[in-house]
């Protein structure tokens, strides 16, 4: 009686609001952790945006340039030799000084050269290149400013400037940009070219391209072997230590850190293969070893999610155990499948750690055209650039992420698409 007396209507009340005011507080404290959450990310890409955005443009300088055969020095702009030989760094050189006036002293003589960037005379030999008979021709063309001189024209406006550029500078830019010599043109050398010790010529070009070979490598091998792991632990495998140890370990690989398989491929591909380093077909290998864990465990769901029932109906009508799973089973699995490989590979284009255990942190001027030429992949090109120490590299290593950023969303984004296209109800 003394239990039952103490269940009133009034206790019965008070206990209910006290767990409704807990669960009311537990839904705040969740949706305070969702938005700190949110609030940091649109922070940080916020950041990352502000700071990237001017990777995208570069400023541009217009001159009129003679290709002046005696500055030159060539004779014939049909010979390759010549071609290497010809100054083409006083051919820019004149024409600033044909647009600025003539000055004196060494400090001005070096203050104007300044202004544009080293890589245009390495534009003016490809253009030449293309077309011997500009030797002696005059044309006006958009050079590439100095990473000093783009720096500030962007800043002006917005925070104090402290870089590495004169008064003098200051007044030549000024004047040009008032006749309409200097302009904000979209960048497309920034996905064009290689890395450079140059910020106003480094691009990201070759770390695409190292990045795709890469994937291609991972994906060729990932993706089948994980498939066929999947489909004989699931379908074949006899229950026994053997199979539970494979899985157990299949798990535990899934959690290994990354840099622990840099590591493998360096004490098995490298030093036990001869793989070259820095190459494509190395970066896929060591990725393919972490993508493997992802790619079986995903399949396996993805096996286990079709009925039994479809199993049991093709082995009815007189199917194998082969023509069942190839027949029926894998193509309904197979959504599932493309979803883990996805993701497994946005995981791989991502990865840093493990790439620069095999020597993949080298400095790549080149694009990469094979899969065994030397290479470098978009988060290590990051990872170069933020330890650079010259200030137009900042906005470099931000655009880069910017375009990461892109891919990684895109990639998960094409997963859940093909999840929400594909997969089947049952």
């Amino acid at each position: 009686m003394t239990e039952l007396a103490k269940n009133t209507p009034e206790t019965i009340r008070a206990s209910l609001a006290r767990r409704h005011r807990a669960e009311t507080r537990f839904r705040c404290y969740g949706i305070a952790a969702i938005s700190f959450g949110m609030l940091a990310v649109v922070v940080l890409l916020a950041d990352i945006t502000i700071k990237g955005h001017g990777a995208f443009r570069q400023t541009y300088v217009q001159l009129e340039v003679h290709y002046d055969p005696e500055l030159l020095d060539i004779d014939d702009a049909r010979d390759p030799a010549a071609l290497l030989r010809g100054n083409f760094q006083a051919v820019v050189r004149a024409a600033l000084r044909d647009r600025l006036g003539q000055v004196s002293g060494r400090v001005e003589h070096r203050a104007q050269n300044a202004l544009v960037s080293n890589g245009a005379a390495y534009d003016l030999r490809e253009r030449m290149r293309e077309n011997p008979d500009l030797l002696g021709a005059r044309e006006t063309l958009w050079l590439a400013a100095d990473d000093d001189i783009d720096t500030w024209f962007k800043s002006r406006g917005g925070e104090a400037f402290t870089g590495r550029i004169s008064d003098r500078q200051m007044e030549w830019m000024r004047a040009l940009e008032a006749d309409g010599d200097v302009a904000l043109r979209f960048n497309a050398d920034f996905f064009t070219r290689g890395d450079s010790r140059e910020p106003e010529q480094a691009g990201i070009g070759g770390a695409i391209m190292g990045s795709l070979l890469t994937l291609v490598v991972t994906l060729a091998l990932s993706f089948p072997i994980g498939v066929a792991a999947a489909i004989y632990l699931e379908e074949f495998a006899p229950q026994n230590r053997w199979t539970d140890f494979i899985e157990v370990n299949i798990n535990n690989l899934a959690a290994v850190p990354s840099i622990i398989f840099g590591l493998l491929g360096l004490a098995v591909f490298i030093n036990f293969f001869e793989v070259p380093r820095s190459a494509p077909v190395l970066g896929g290998l060591v990725l393919t070893l972490m993508t493997l864990p992802t790619i079986i465990i995903s399949s396996r769901a993805a096996i286990k999610a079709v009925p039994p029932s479809i199993r049991e109906a093709a082995l009815g009508v007189g199917a194998s155990k082969m023509q069942t799973v190839l027949g029926h089973v894998l193509p309904l699995a197979m959504p599932g499948m493309l979803t883990g490989a996805i993701i497994g590979m946005a995981q791989a284009l991502g990865e840093t750690a493990p790439l620069l255990m095999i020597g993949m942190v080298a400095f790549i001027v080149d694009v990469p055209t094979g899969f065994t030429e030397p290479a470098t992949v978009l988060p290590v090109q990051i990872f170069l650039w933020a330890d650079s120490p010259e200030r137009a590299f900042v906005e470099k290593t931000s655009g880069a992420i910017m375009v990461l950023l892109t891919f990684l969303i895109f990639m998960n984004a094409l997963a859940v698409l093909l999840r929400k296209r594909l997969e089947r109800r049952w």
